[in-house]
């Protein structure tokens, strides 16, 4: 191979885009998003409802609803994911309900994760697991 001046640039160019890009480096875990989402505070329970499928024959395609009546924001996560972190709702104050429906991608079977921000500054935590089926098979 014949390399010149002016393809090493280019190579180096790309290096520097790459590793400039965000979320490449690595993933946040966890522990790290519901720190960032909580600001440190311990998640209680109740006052937050999460709907998952106990068994997802499609993991491509996984229905998931979240309803916490008073939250200011809601945010979702798949524990086994790659890319935990899934989605977060934020709702003002002219919403008309807090609850979200959407369908997720699920890599395997693990915890899907639901946490609100209640608007009096509490956190409120719910969870499910949710089973993947290879093939739909159900088994």
């Amino acid at each position: 191979m014949n390399l010149n001046r002016r393809k090493a640039l280019w190579v180096g160019l790309g290096g520097v885009a790459v590793a400039a890009m965000p979320g490449l480096a690595s993933a946040a875990t966890v522990d790290e998003l519901t720190a960032a989402f909580t600001g440190g505070a311990a998640p209680g329970s109740g006052g937050i409802t999460l709907t998952a499928p106990e068994i997802a024959e499609n993991g491509n395609t996984v229905p998931v609803s979240v309803s916490a009546p008073g939250a200011v924001a809601i945010m979702l996560l798949a524990t086994g994911n790659p890319e935990p972190a899934v989605a977060t709702f934020t709702f003002g104050p002219a919403a008309g309900s807090q609850m979200a429906a959407t369908r997720i991608r699920l890599a395997k079977t693990q915890d899907v994760m639901a946490l609100a921000k209640m608007a009096d500054g509490s956190i409120v935590q719910a969870q499910a697991t949710v089973k993947v089926t290879i093939g739909g098979c159900g088994g």
